[in-house]
């Protein structure tokens, strides 16, 4: 259970066009090089949760982070789920 002081340190980023669906994925990118950025000047950063919609494929949005060199150097795929 998180206190009101540690859900103060989270935050949400929207994509452009809020979506990460197939032939979008090129923002997801964007969002990913600029996290990468800001952990290099200190944000302590313990994940990145990307939602999706219930009609997006999970195949491509999981292939954008082995698709980029940089994107697949600074993350880790840990799972994908699907309802």
């Amino acid at each position: 259970v998180a206190t009101n002081a540690e859900l103060q340190d989270e935050e949400l980023i929207e994509t452009i066009n809020g979506c990460v669906c197939c032939t979008v994925r090129q923002d997801l990118v964007v969002v990913i090089r600029k996290l990468e950025k800001r952990v290099k000047s200190g944000l302590k950063l313990d994940g990145i949760i990307v939602e999706t919609t219930g009609l997006a494929d999970p195949g491509p949005v999981a292939q954008t982070f082995f698709a980029d060199d940089d994107v697949a150097q600074f993350t880790r795929l840990d799972g994908i789920i699907t309802l």
